[in-house]
Formats: structure tokens, sequence, C-alpha cells
């Protein structure tokens, strides 16, 4: 069993953090990067994070780790997330954590990851998830209904 890390950051922060992962522990297998920056379009950061999320995906879920909540990575992960089982998306994370999160990869569901980061990483750190109690999905009411 193994995670697939996508890492989607602004300029080149991604691909530094992966470097120093890699540095300590070796070649990640089923992670790969995104460096977003400021000229990219939409289109082109969608189309980035759709290849690396099936250059990651072993069939045991895969985590988009992510720097900025609601930047574009950010939002451009959730709308992948929604059409794949097991992803999860995950906003604030720096290489401490994820150095300390590493070897939870071989171990964790992808849910399992994302209570575990957004746990460990403190008040920084949040998921797609968590977002989403707080802001539960609109409801259509149907008219004459009461609730």
């Amino acid at each position: 069993m193994m995670l697939g890390w996508v890492i989607a950051c602004h300029n080149n922060m991604a691909l530094e953090i992966r470097d120093a992962l890699e540095a300590q522990a070796g070649v990640l297998p089923q992670c790969c990067t995104v460096n977003f920056w400021p000229e990219m379009s939409n289109n082109m950061l969608s189309r980035a994070m759709c290849d690396a999320l099936h250059n990651t995906d072993s069939g045991d879920g895969v985590i988009f780790l992510t720097d900025l909540p609601a930047a574009p990575p950010y939002r451009a992960a959730a709308l992948l997330s929604h059409k794949h089982p097991g992803c999860e998306v995950i906003c604030g994370i720096s290489l401490a954590l994820l150095q300390s999160m590493l070897p939870a990869r071989e171990t964790l569901t992808s849910e399992q990851f994302r209570q575990q980061i957004v746990a460990a990483g403190g008040d920084s750190v949040t998921s797609l998830w968590h977002q989403q109690q707080k802001n539960p999905p609109f409801v259509l009411i149907k008219p004459g209904s009461h609730s």
C-alpha cells in the first residue's frame, strides 16, 4: 500500500520540498510536483494536476498537498478530488510536516492520513473535507416542503 502524493505549490516551492524530502529519504515513488507560476492559466494548471493525479494513483488514494487555502493549486485539486475516490486535499503544508508524515504514506488510508496531517499541522493546516464540514453543501429545498 502506498498513497500517492501530489505536491502543488506556488513558484518553485513544490520542487524544493520534494528535493529536500528525497535528500533525506531517497527517491519518493508515486510523488509528483506541480509548480504553479503566476503566468500559468487555469487550464494549464488543471492539466498538470490531472497528469500528476494519474501518475501517482496506484489505487490506494492520492493526497494533494498544497501551500495556500483557496489559491489556484488548492482549487484545482478540489475539483479533481470530487471525481476520484480516495483523494484528499490538504493545504498549509511545510517541509517539516511532510517529513514527519512520510512514513504514514505506507500505513494509512487517505482518510486516516487526512486526519493525522491536519492534527499534526496545527492551526495552519486544514483539508477540503474539514472546510466542507464548516460549510455544508447547499441543499435545494423544494417549494412547499417545510423543514
